[in-house]
Parts: structure tokens; C-alpha cells; sequence
């Protein structure tokens, strides 16, 4: 976390200026920590998921379900019937369950990863800081002279005002 940064991002956005000790940084270290806890639990749950998933799939391929362009494998003479009953139904209503899962359990996996590739991006370079200097004496000085000048002019009459005025627009 590059503080630096922040107090510059923070201060071009609202303009309010944060001090290096302010509190609040201890916020956003606290997010940051809470962020890469959730994001290694998410990270964990779609590694065990994906592990699951291709259980299955290769499950599936060894049966015979998957790999021959979904058609099954042929089975032996004694397990054919000749017309389908309740229990081949079954069977292909589970072995469809079993795909829209593997799927929707893909697209999942997918959005997931989006998600986390948008919005872990790397951080971009720093801004430059400027950092103002001490006033010199003399600058000091022409200020506070500046501002009796201001509430001199101020006590004027306002033709006398507009010509001092019109004087320093002048080059």
C-alpha cells in the first residue's frame, strides 16, 4: 500500500489532505488484509471445485459417456433391452443432471475468474508528489504587506478602487 499515493489520489478527488498518520490508513490496511483473506478462501473454493469437476469428467469418460461425441459406448448384449423402462429413463435424466451441472459448475468457475482478473489488476505507477518548500523571509513578508495593502484599498473610495484596479492589470 503506497500511502503516498493515496494521500495524492484522495486530495485530487476531494480535495481534503490526509496526513501520513491519519487514522484512517489503519482502515485501509484492514481492508486490504480482509480482501486477501476472502480472495484466498474464493481461490481455495474454486481450486476443490475445479478438483471435483474433473473427478467427474473423468468419470464420465471412463464410462464411456464422454469423448465419443457424447454418444455412449456400446454396451454388452445382456444390459440392451429392447425397450426402453423406467430405470433407462432415469439414467439418462441423471446423466443430463450430471452435464448441466458440470457446466453450470464451468461457467461459474469462469465468471469467477473474470471477476477476480478485473479486479485484481496490478496497481498503476505512483504519481509524482510535490512537495511545497518553506516561504523565505522576504516572502513571507511581501504576503503580509499584500494583505494590509488589500484592506487599505478596500477603505477607498470605489473610483480610486477601479482605477488601482485597472493599474495592475497592466503588464
Amino acid at each position: 500500500m503506497d500511502q503516498q499515493k493515496l494521500r495524492t489520489l484522495v486530495f485530487e478527488k476531494t480535495g481534503v489532505r490526509i496526513d501520513i498518520d491519519d487514522p484512517i490508513f489503519a482502515l485501509v490496511a484492514l481492508n486490504e488484509a480482509v480482501l486477501a483473506e476472502a480472495v484466498e478462501r474464493h481461490v481455495e473454493l474454486l481450486d476443490d471445485a475445479t478438483a471435483d469437476l474433473a473427478d467427474q469428467v473423468r468419470a464420465l469418460q471412463q464410462s464411456g459417456y464422454l469423448g465419443n461425441g457424447g454418444t455412449p459406448a456400446p454396451r454388452p448384449a445382456a444390459l440392451v433391452t429392447a425397450a426402453p423402462g423406467p430405470v433407462q429413463a432415469a439414467a439418462a435424466q441423471e446423466k443430463r443432471a450430471i452435464a448441466i451441472a458440470g457446466g453450470a459448475a464451468l461457467l461459474c468457475a469462469f465468471v469467477v475468474l473474470a471477476g477476480q482478473a478485473l479486479l485484481l489488476r496490478p496497481a498503476p505507477a505512483p504519481a509524482p508528489v510535490m512537495v511545497a518548500k518553506e516561504l523565505t523571509p522576504e516572502q513571507s513578508s511581501a504576503l503580509r504587506d499584500g494583505d494590509k495593502l488589500a484592506k487599505a484599498v478596500a477603505k477607498l473610495d470605489p473610483k480610486t478602487r477601479a482605477a488601482i484596479a485597472a493599474e495592475m492589470q497592466k503588464p
